[in-house]
């Protein structure tokens, strides 16, 4: 059986953009800190609206800020 992950790069971005903090993307994307915070921790997936949204924050593409690892199971 497949495993599917999004990886992100948000932490990332934020400290190379001039360290923005949680919560001033937060704000700009329209989400709490803890959405952040969760996203940053790999505990949550956006949805594509919010992906894209990030995304336009940092000007970066998509796949500069989002990835999608498939492992498989060993078991």
């Amino acid at each position: 059986m497949s495993k599917f992950k999004i990886n992100n790069n948000i932490r990332k971005l934020r400290f190379l953009n001039n360290e923005m903090t949680q919560q001033a993307l937060a704000k700009q994307v329209g989400v709490t800190r803890q959405t952040i915070i969760s996203l940053e921790k790999n505990k949550y997936s956006p949805s594509l609206e919010l992906a894209f949204r990030i995304a336009l924050v940092f000007d970066e593409p998509l796949t500069a800020v989002f990835s999608y690892d498939q492992s498989e199971d060993t078991e």
